[in-house]
């Protein structure tokens, strides 16, 4: 048997404030803009629009249909950069072990692993975020469809708070991780020339094992 996790006193500290603030924060939209369960479809709808599995699927299928060049270096890319969020995630939930909002109801959220338990970051506010920024960054998207994909970013991570998915430091933390993200895969982006020889490596191994079948 393992030892009980300690907390520190001052860690336990800021823990408790956040519920508490977490918890007023929610309180005080609900008051202020009537019960929050008439928005919960909309709430929901954002929930599944940043959900990871969606998103690696998607983006997987997209790279071996489109034949495009920079179509196929920009989903490459953020196919990897989707990997590298799912692993950071992952990791930092089972060091920090925090538990999710005692609100927040684990039967309803789409296929939760059992990761998921774990409040710390917000994944889905580190996709959100990183998303929102490399798709103006590496696209050169027209203005205001920058400027909607950042609303629809800030509004998955309000989200999360007002679902009772996650407290608010969950959603700072997941925040400044997807900016991070975010920063790190544009310096690290790959020419066309390596994502396209990355598809190319996949496809000949794919082909391979077939060949192999036979």
């Amino acid at each position: 048997m393992g030892e009980k996790r300690v907390v520190p006193q001052s860690l336990k500290s800021v823990l408790e404030w956040d519920a508490v603030i977490t918890e007023k924060l929610v309180k005080y939209v609900d008051h202020k803009y009537g019960p929050l369960a008439k928005y919960k479809t909309f709430m929901k709808g954002l929930e599944y629009s940043c959900h990871g599995l969606p998103w690696l699927l998607g983006t997987a299928v997209f790279i071996f249909f489109i034949m495009d060049l920079s179509c196929r270096q920009f989903l490459v890319n953020i196919f990897i950069g989707l990997i590298v969020d799912v692993i950071i995630v992952a990791v930092v939930k089972a060091i920090t072990r925090r538990r999710r909002p005692v609100a927040n109801k684990e039967k309803e959220m789409f296929a939760s692993v059992s990761v998921d338990k774990f409040s710390f970051p917000s994944g889905h506010a580190t996709r959100a975020v990183m998303l929102s920024i490399l798709f103006p960054m590496q696209l050169d998207l027209f203005l205001p469809l920058s400027v909607v994909l950042m609303m629809w970013g800030g509004a998955v991570c309000a989200s999360r708070v007002l679902l009772h998915r996650h407290h608010l430091l969950d959603v700072v933390g997941g925040t400044i991780i997807g900016i991070l993200e975010a920063l790190f895969l544009s310096y690290m982006w790959l020419s066309p020339q390596s994502a396209q020889g990355l598809v190319n490596f996949f496809l000949d191994e794919t082909q391979a094992g077939a060949n192999y079948d036979v």
